[in-house]
């Protein structure tokens, strides 16, 4: 248990960070999401077939049932649920990243069951990688994090190794699993390592660092590429490795890729997701403060040189097996380095067959150790009933370990035809019996590519008499060409990320590009304020407009000047073709889309005025929709590092150091020696006193101990 403490509690409290920017990031953009005359209204209709049924099972089959019924009762409409669930979930979250007492499972599977609600509710516009990658995770934070019933815990946390190796696994999955798709898709960027220039400006959300790596050579970024796919690919086989230096190896490789991923593409949640799995490669040695350490025996140090060799044959291997596979050359007249894939797609197909079930077999062993291990230190726990105690515990986690374990093998080898063939069909079915609470997913991001330059982006205007056309200028996503691309971390802004799918799909594929629309024309404040919160710099503010239309641009990064200025534009873009024709209020075309989708449909009453409830949502409503989603999720984090730095300085005493807590009075009635008068100080040498001071010290001590009280 205390070799991973340190990196549970990381993973737990980085988990309660991730859990509160996103109910905070959802709860900013709500009203013009899921509100009356959002883009995607909720509607309080019941699904049919589900009435009388009990409370666990309507749960079960329709949390979005149960949570509308919920609101009603209360007083709030389906939006006020939604944002009661979102406050809900941000002050839990805050509460568990704050008192380490609140990162428990009961906390964790509440912070699960209501992020699930959302989901469910909102399931168009929650359909991102990170909502699945978050609701798997947080699911796995429940059988992780400790049990603790009345203040005090319950679990014995022996079955602790055998649980968090779930988050390794986890972990596992998404980066190998990502990186295979990558080449597994056939994606022309992938397999010619121009991959990364083309994801710099073609990603959801790039930021002005994309702009300045974009600049650099060539030759550089697809090196870049092939630090990816190795990253991805070659790294996560040693996850599992039995030396632990390859795995905290394994683990800072990860937070090198993942940082400079979140600095130029705001994937926040997706980075910090990531790294929190990460934790999960360390042990509780790695993360403490180093102390001293005895004198090595002959034998120790027999054994500690046998385990270098062999971790940097290791790093030999990988750095050989790139070189070879994507023939690195140095050039060192030119100062250049040139690769290339050295493979073909036939070779890569036959390995994969291999190694797929190779990976499974390992996980199965690393698996069986941990669980091993985990009955091995049950065993030892001293006493008849807490014995058996932890013997139940870790059956029953064992048992979930277990389970859990084997229906992510199904997403895990659905990439693979003839791997995914060998996997059980009992395992298929359990699969799919879990399949609608998403508690194993299958990750494969980055997967497809656009062969050519540029991003697809989609560019509104306004307009009154159809004469005039206005822009309408976003503030995260590309649009003017001439501002630069946003730092937006750690919001999520949902629209931008849902134009930027439009943008490479129809509009006939995107129900609520139509609420957007008709949001647009009747000049709805809180579709507005997803596009700019600031209505100075929204073109419409003062009177909405009368006609809307939406053209497809491809955008491309522009080239640094010579002198090696910053850029006066840092788009140039291409026309396409026209996205979306000229619609208005009225239209046939419009209705006949809002009608196909159930958008054309009166928006439901809102809740009571009188309702204490409703006024306070309303109230706190008021102060926050005039600030931008970052500033508020700034504010959360501000709160949080605040509230620990308090706490650091709280808890050490007036020198700095930690206060410890007082010695235990001694039982004996014996009155204490006093305390010898300064005057009658020992004499001699300074060095002579502090030779006798730790005798003089530790005398109390063996006056109490049971021999000398006898």
């Amino acid at each position: 248990m205390g070799e991973i403490r340190v990196p549970r509690n990381m993973f737990l409290w980085s988990m309660a960070i991730v859990y509160m920017l996103a109910f905070s990031s959802l709860y900013v953009q709500l009203p013009g999401l899921h509100g009356n005359g959002g883009v995607s209204p909720v509607r309080p209709a019941e699904p049919p077939g589900l009435t009388g049924l009990p409370l666990l099972d309507l749960m079960l089959a329709s949390p979005r049932t149960v949570l509308l019924d919920l609101a009603r009762a209360w007083g709030a409409d389906p939006p006020q649920a939604l944002e009661l669930v979102c406050l809900a979930g941000a002050l839990l979250a805050l509460g568990a990243a704050t008192l380490a007492p609140l990162r428990g499972s009961l906390v964790f599977l509440a912070l699960w069951c209501l992020y699930f609600s959302l989901s469910q509710v909102g399931r168009g516009l929650l359909s991102s990688p990170w909502d699945g990658l978050l609701l798997e995770a947080g699911f796995l934070a429940v059988l992780v994090a400790p049990l603790s019933l009345l203040g005090r815990q319950v679990s014995s946390g022996r079955h602790d190794p055998m649980t968090f190796w779930l988050t390794r696994w986890l972990l596992f999955r998404l980066t190998f699993g990502s990186g295979v798709a990558k080449l597994a898709g056939h994606s022309a960027p992938w397999w010619n390592l121009s991959a990364v220039s083309h994801m710099l400006e073609s990603q959801a959300s790039p930021t002005a660092l994309a702009w300045w790596a974009a600049q650099l050579p060539s030759w550089v970024l697809r090196l870049g590429t092939v630090g990816v796919l190795v990253s991805q690919v070659l790294v996560p086989l040693l996850y599992f490795a039995p030396i632990r230096c390859l795995r905290i190896t394994a683990f800072y490789v990860q937070l090198v890729h993942q940082l400079l991923s979140a600095l130029t593409g705001n994937l926040t949640v997706l980075n910090l997701l990531t790294v929190a799995l990460g934790f999960s490669l360390l042990d509780t040695e790695h993360t403490m403060s180093k102390k001293k350490r005895a004198a090595k025996t002959w034998g120790q140090t027999l054994v500690w040189v046998l385990t270098l060799l062999v971790e940097l044959g290791v790093y030999v291997l990988i750095i050989y097996s790139a070189t070879r596979l994507f023939q690195i050359d140095v050039d060192w007249e030119a100062r250049t380095v040139s690769s290339k894939t050295a493979f073909t797609q036939q070779q890569f197909g036959d390995v994969l067959r291999t190694t797929m079930g190779s990976t499974v077999w390992i996980a199965v062993l690393s698996l069986t150790w941990e669980v091993v291990g985990a009955l091995l230190s049950s065993l030892c726990v001293r006493g008849f009933f807490w014995k058996l105690w932890a013997l139940v515990q870790w059956a029953v986690f064992a048992a979930a370990t277990v389970a859990m374990f084997a229906v992510s093998v199904v997403p895990y080898t659905s990439m693979e035809p003839w791997s995914s063939s060998k996997v059980l069909p009992a395992v298929k079915r359990a699969h799919e019996w879990v399949k609608p609470y998403q508690l194993v997913s299958s990750y494969a991001l980055d997967r497809q590519l656009a062969a050519g330059r540029g991003r697809p982006e989609l560019v509104l205007e306004g307009s009154k008499d159809q004469h005039t056309w206005t822009e309408i200028h976003w503030m995260y996503k590309p649009g003017n060409v001439s501002a630069p691309p946003p730092l937006v971390a750690p919001y999520e802004a949902r629209l931008d990320w849902q134009m930027w799918r439009a943008a490479q799909g129809q509009a006939q594929e995107s129900p609520w590009f139509c609420g957007l629309v008709l949001g647009l024309l009747q000049g709805n404040k809180n579709v507005e304020r997803l596009l700019q919160t600031d209505p100075s710099q929204y073109a419409f503010s003062e009177e909405r407009p009368t006609y809307l239309r939406a053209t497809l641009y491809q955008y491309q990064f522009t080239q640094q000047d010579p002198d090696g200025s910053g850029p006066k534009q840092w788009w140039r873009r291409d026309f396409v073709k026209d996205f979306c024709p000229i619609v208005y209020l009225g239209d046939p075309d419009l209705q006949a889309m809002l009608s196909l989708h159930g958008l054309d449909e009166e928006s439901p009453p809102s809740g009571p005025s009188h309702s204490p409830l409703a006024r306070l949502l309303a109230l706190l409503r008021g102060h926050l929709e005039t600030l931008p989603g970052p500033h508020v999720q700034w504010a959360l984090l501000a709160t949080v590092a605040t509230i620990c730095v308090l706490k650091c300085l709280l808890s050490r005493g007036p020198g700095g150091r930690a206060c410890a807590a007082p010695p235990a009075e001694p039982k004996s009635k014996k009155a204490k020696t006093p305390a010898a008068p300064a005057s009658k100080a020992p004499a001699g040498p300074p060095a002579a006193v502090a030779a006798r001071a730790p005798t003089v010290e530790r005398r109390p001590e063996v006056e109490r101990s049971p021999r000398r009280r006898k």
